[in-house]
């Protein structure tokens, strides 16, 4: 239980660091700002699941703003800590069952989502700072020991 709190605790750094470094850059990359926004509303899809609420109608990928950007990292980090706050042993083997945006059904373990909210975004923080460094700029620091230090 530790572990996954670390990691949502990193999630939270990670994205913080990477929209200022966003709010910092010059021009545009449509392709960086639809992965940060993918991650962040990916986020609040998972959440959405986890309340046992219908997340079908939510958007995945769609244009936001680093305003939006913002918004939702603040948004997110609350509603993930308030779980995680409220979360015994027993819920965390729960499963939870939901359907994707095509109203395929799954079922998952809140310990298997929440795990991969975590691993989602880094592999997507992975891509945009691959994406900067293709453009120019310097790819963010988002290692979890980094974190940790």
């Amino acid at each position: 239980m530790e572990t996954i709190k670390n990691m949502f605790e990193h999630l939270h750094w990670a994205n913080q660091r990477i929209l200022k470094n966003l709010q910092i850059i010059k021009g545009e990359n449509k392709q960086v700002y639809n992965l940060f926004a993918h991650t962040l509303l990916a986020e609040q899809v998972w959440f959405t699941r986890l309340k046992g609420l219908d997340s079908s109608k939510l958007p995945i990928w769609a244009e936001v703003n680093l305003e939006e950007c913002e918004q939702l990292i603040n948004q997110n980090h609350q509603n993930f800590n308030e779980l995680l706050s409220g979360l015994s042993t027993p819920k965390f083997e729960q499963i939870v069952s939901y359907k994707n945006s095509k109203g395929k059904e799954f079922n998952n373990s809140v310990r298997d989502i929440l795990t991969h909210v975590a691993l989602h975004g880094q592999y997507h923080r992975g891509q945009i700072n691959l994406l900067l460094r293709a453009n120019e700029f310097e790819p963010v620091n988002v290692d979890f020991i980094t974190f940790k230090r």
